[in-house]
């Protein structure tokens, strides 16, 4: 049966609201301090690494991923993508490639089956995220070998193969303007093949702020960088954002101000007319769950989107006009 990429793409265009969640080593490492989540200046000014992470310091004792997913019911969300993996090189999955995972922290849940267990169970649609910049492995602008181009292929295969159906998978620093391998070291073309070889119905999306479909099945906007959805851009697409002040935890989260709900709202309308969804951030805290204020404005958007739809005949969607 042939791949009907477009229909997969309006699927995905019309689920229109959807949950990111930040939450890897960045949440232990730099919840205080000047560094935002990760060493900017190591991948692009050549700085020495001064923060690499001990995989003993992953310790959220008390981690409860269907927290997060009802959390995400309650906005409305329909979708969710996790960091499986952050520019750091910190798997949050036992892999089998590497000693840098949750098989040598101090808690070794395997927080992606967690995470997909507890959103499929709420009947949302659970997708990942996976960074290809690693600066554990040294893998960015400066290398990217046969081994680590190996690694990559192994790493994204275990998260196609081991835990089910996956509707879609988030690329990150690939070409992109922060850094990460060229495609010339590592061809969009195979990555998109090695995708749809496991699962034909897979997503291959790319945050690399390109607004074509030359490398992603998905325009991605990074909202909380700058970056506007175009005027003219008729879709399929997605744009991001945060209701923090950063994307992963921050010891100042519990008690920051919050991004109001009308703001979210009309983000989620002045995005899905163009036929683009709208990821809202998340950030578990160190514990492993979403902090009071982040639960309670979830439910706070939920109330507003839902009575928006409730008044509001939506457009069909993207390829439907």
């Amino acid at each position: 049966m042939a791949l009907d990429l477009k229909k997969l793409q309006k699927d995905f265009v019309n689920m229109r609201f959807g949950m990111f969640i930040h939450f890897n080593s960045a949440s232990f490492q730099f919840a205080e301090g000047d560094i935002v989540d990760w060493e900017y200046d190591h991948e692009n000014n050549g700085e020495p690494r001064k923060f690499p992470f001990n995989p003993s310091m992953w310790n959220p004792t008390k981690l409860d991923c269907k927290q997060w997913a009802k959390a995400a019911k309650s906005a409305g969300m329909e979708f969710s993508a996790l960091t499986t993996k952050h520019h750091e090189g910190f798997d949050l999955w036992p892999s089998g490639y590497t000693d840098h995972c949750v098989k040598n922290a101090t808690v070794k849940t395997d927080v992606v089956k967690e995470y997909l267990d507890a959103f499929r169970e709420e009947g949302i649609k659970a997708g990942l995220y996976f960074s290809m910049l690693d600066l554990h492995h040294q893998i960015g602008r400066k290398k990217c070998t046969s081994e680590d181009k190996q690694l990559i292929i192994h790493q994204l295969t275990e998260l196609l193969t081991n835990y089910g159906e996956i509707p879609f998978i988030i690329i990150d620093g690939w070409q992109a303007h922060w850094g990460g391998p060229s495609y010339e070291n590592l061809p969009f073309e195979e990555i998109d093949a090695l995708v749809k070889s496991l699962q034909p119905k897979c997503l291959l999306m790319n945050i690399s702020c390109e607004s074509n479909l030359n490398h992603t099945d998905i325009v991605f906007y990074e909202n909380a960088a700058g970056q506007k959805v175009e005027d003219e851009f008729e879709g399929p697409g997605a744009c991001c954002n945060i209701l923090t002040d950063q994307w992963f935890w921050r010891k100042t989260d519990p008690n920051c101000t919050l991004k109001s709900s009308e703001w979210a709202l009309n983000m989620i309308n002045e995005v899905n007319e163009k036929n683009v969804v709208f990821i809202l951030n998340g950030s578990p805290n160190q514990d492993g769950i979403l902090d009071d204020n982040i639960i309670n404005r979830y439910e706070e958007i939920g109330k507003l989107y839902h009575k928006r739809q409730e008044l509001t005949t939506l457009p069909e969607g993207w390829m439907t006009r």
